[in-house]
């Protein structure tokens, strides 16, 4: 049966900071962490977003175990915008409780909507999905956002409630590709 996984980044070291698509490398204690969460397992192939906390990590991977990867830009973050690699604690305190409350209807200042990021997102899944073979395991190495839109598709919940689902660093998920119309 084939098997689709999705891996978020370990830790940057840079916490507290709207890196969307700021290019933060992983720090040291975020490669053990992912060196960790795929400790013993296997994969085909390797899809990554091509930032470089995903990237650097999916080459040293593909690398050990001798599969190919290829880098999709669909699978990136969220781009915050005028948030972009601000710390949370200088950004305005309405704006940013509006974006909790409900980050649909309050996107931050020039910054990708939700809906954008689910639709490229579920776009990428779909047409992963649709080249996976019948005994392949695949791995995708993505960011938090991403994982929660499609969890998010997957469990039938709104994309109003994505933000509230928890992606721990180095989080290892297998995503759902039975059923085609899940995402």
């Amino acid at each position: 049966m084939p098997s689709l996984e999705l891996l978020r980044h370990g830790s940057t070291g840079v916490s507290g900071r709207y890196n969307g698509h700021t290019d933060v490398p992983l720090c040291e204690m975020g490669w053990q962490q992912m060196r960790e969460a795929v400790a013993g397992r296997r994969w085909h192939r390797i899809v990554s977003s091509p930032l470089r906390r995903c990237h650097d990590f999916a080459l040293e991977l593909s690398r050990r175990i001798e599969v190919p990867l290829s880098v999709d830009a669909r699978w990136m973050e969220l781009h915050f915008g005028a948030w972009e690699g601000r710390d949370v604690a200088d950004l305005p305190g309405d704006e940013l409780a509006a974006f909790w409350r409900d980050p649909v209807l309050h996107t931050p200042p020039d910054a990708e909507p939700l809906t954008a990021l689910q639709s490229r997102v579920i776009a990428a899944a779909g047409a992963l999905r649709a080249s996976i073979d019948s005994d392949e395991r695949v791995l995708v190495i993505t960011h938090g956002g991403p994982m929660r839109v499609l969890r998010a598709a997957q469990q039938g919940m709104s994309l109003r409630e994505a933000l509230n689902i928890e992606v721990p660093l180095a989080a290892l998920w297998p995503l759902d590709i039975a059923h085609g119309d899940s995402c």
